[in-house]
């Protein structure tokens, strides 16, 4: 075996404070496995701006208590060197395998660097942890969740003291800090000395909840509710309950906390058949919607009747129905959302005399906008109470959409009427993604260089008006790895993912509609140039 690689296992071991680390790192040491050992020291977790996520497991390429620790006391050392000594540091944590632990051992670490740390009673929704660090007047927040990665996988979410998660330079500075911890045993970790908060911050989330619907609203609309496997439910339960809506019809295999998800190959509703069992549900129950929230229970999917069966509305068609609601409700202020969401948002604000932002990918840009009353990204993320949350949040989402399909019930009307309405409005705005998950990051880096190098010049026949690399950033957006080409009556933006290892393309092409009679051939129409964008685009891509 190699002897640096073997030197450098053997001192990881020795300061690992985890006995089935130590035990699984001790075994891969015995077993002289150098390529897994290899793999484990090939480097550390990156910190970014995603904070941490990663497998769990031995060494410092995967997600463990050492890498826990350090990335603990590199964050009280910013904020230490930030004049954050002696605030509030609130925890959080889902109900993953190891994320009680990891917010332990961030506790643990706070209190000895001089922070006042606080953890939340128990696994619970990611945006309560957003709500509670306003709440509490916090210096920062952490949050001990993988969201919806598959279930060997952890991470660490970081926000600062506004209830925003970090944006640039802060993760550069922060992973700075990590990198000069040098010994575990350096880092100060006493048994004791933080506080377990008590459901006060939870209740007065839920009281928030309340605020973003309209007062004396129908609440009529029944629904069908799927936590998969996540820590969403007795939450929503709770705000479905105070807000005067049906008691949601509960998938009961998916309900309670399960790190192992054994129902779904990835526990996230965007994922081919994720929802199989919440639409057996609906099928024997007949509710007017049916909603579902991711494992940390910040992002909210809604399904809908469709031709006597279920069918899922995309990120983008719950944005914009989310939009058209608040709009109607007398919302003012500021509808923001990320490049690789659906241009639709833009019109209705306009129509509606509000501003408009696009950001860059993620709620840590949305969630910065000034002014910001409503933001969304299409990957099931919603932002409709922005002074109570700063981020997106499955709960109040899931609880305007149901007043919503209330709303238009009561006028005999669906959520699918209304979608109907925009595009005859605004013009069908059809999107769409090309994802590829990779085991080997290369793919993606080479995918990105042959499309910087060979741009193609045109998608579904459609001629390429305008191709802008975002490294270079534009006059609104900051740098990003990505590319965006607009075509006559479409979109198109590739990425990498920043949270998964998948190349992600998004489509939309917008397709005018003179009257409710055109619907169906514009459906088709688009639908065809967005499997010729595909299509052209995986050829020029080479994947």
């Amino acid at each position: 075996m190699h002897d640096d690689l073997l030197a450098r296992a053997q001192a990881w071991l020795a300061e690992d404070p985890d006995p089935e680390t130590r035990a699984e790192l001790g075994r891969l040491i015995e077993a002289g496995d150098v390529t897994e050992l290899a793999a484990r020291f090939a480097g550390t977790l990156q910190f970014g701006t995603a904070g941490l996520r990663g497998e769990l497991g031995a060494g410092p390429m995967r997600m463990n208590r050492s890498v826990v620790i350090r990335a603990a006391a590199g964050l009280a050392a910013y904020l230490t060197k930030n004049g954050g000594t002696g605030g509030v540091v609130v925890i959080g944590y889902d109900a993953r395998h190891k994320s009680e632990d990891f917010a332990r051992d961030t506790a643990a670490v706070m209190t000895g660097a001089g922070f006042r740390a606080a953890v939340l009673p128990r696994p619970l929704p990611t945006p309560v942890l957003a709500f509670a660090i306003r709440h509490l007047g916090a210096v920062a927040g952490v949050e001990v969740t993988a969201s919806h990665n598959p279930p060997r996988d952890n991470g660490y979410k970081v926000y600062l003291g506004d209830g925003s998660q970090i944006v640039p330079p802060a993760d550069v500075e922060i992973a700075a800090e990590i990198d000069a911890i040098d010994a575990l045993k350096d880092v100060p970790r006493p048994e004791a000395g933080w506080q377990t908060l008590d459901d006060a911050v939870l209740d007065a989330y839920l009281a928030r909840t309340d605020a973003v619907l309209a007062q004396d609203s129908p609440r009529t609309a029944r629904t069908v509710y799927t936590a998969m496997h996540g820590v969403g439910k007795d939450v929503l339960l709770a705000a479905f309950a105070r807000a005067g809506f049906p008691e949601p019809v509960l998938v009961a295999e998916q309900a309670e906390p399960d790190p192992d998800f054994p129902t779904v190959a990835f526990p996230n509703p965007e994922e081919p058949g994720a929802m199989d069992l919440a639409f057996a549900r609906a099928r024997e129950t007949g509710p007017d919607l049916i909603i579902a929230n991711d494992p940390d229970a910040d992002r909210c999917a809604v399904a809908v009747p469709h031709e006597g069966d279920w069918r899922m509305l995309r990120g983008d068609e719950v944005g914009s129905l989310l939009a058209a609601h608040l709009v109607r409700s007398g919302a003012r202020g500021v509808f923001a959302e990320s490049i690789v969401s659906s241009s639709l948002l833009g019109r209705i604000a306009e129509q509606a005399g509000l501003p408009y932002e696009e950001t860059l990918t993620g709620f840590k840009w949305i969630a910065r906008v000034d002014g910001l009353r409503y933001g969304y990204e299409e990957a099931l993320g919603y932002c409709v109470d922005p002074e109570g949350v700063r981020d997106k949040d499955g709960i109040t989402a899931a609880l305007l959409v149901t007043e919503l399909a209330s709303a238009l019930k009561s006028e005999g009307r669906t959520l699918l009427d209304l979608l109907d309405d925009l595009a005859v409005e605004h013009g069908l705005h059809a999107t769409d993604q090309l994802s590829v998950r990779v085991q080997d990051l290369t793919v993606i880096a080479r995918a990105m260089e042959r499309l910087r190098e060979r741009p193609p010049t045109s998608l579904a026949g459609l001629a390429i008006t305008r191709a802008e690399d975002l490294t270079q950033g534009t006059d609104k957006l900051p740098p990003t790895d990505g590319l965006r080409y607009t075509l006559d009556g479409a979109r198109v933006i590739v990425r990498p993912s920043g949270t998964e290892p998948k190349l992600k393309c998004y489509l939309e092409v917008v397709v005018p509609v003179a009257a409710h009679a055109d619907l169906l051939a514009a459906r088709g129409t688009a639908d065809d140039l967005l499997a010729a964008i595909k299509r052209d685009l995986s050829a020029a891509a080479g994947i």
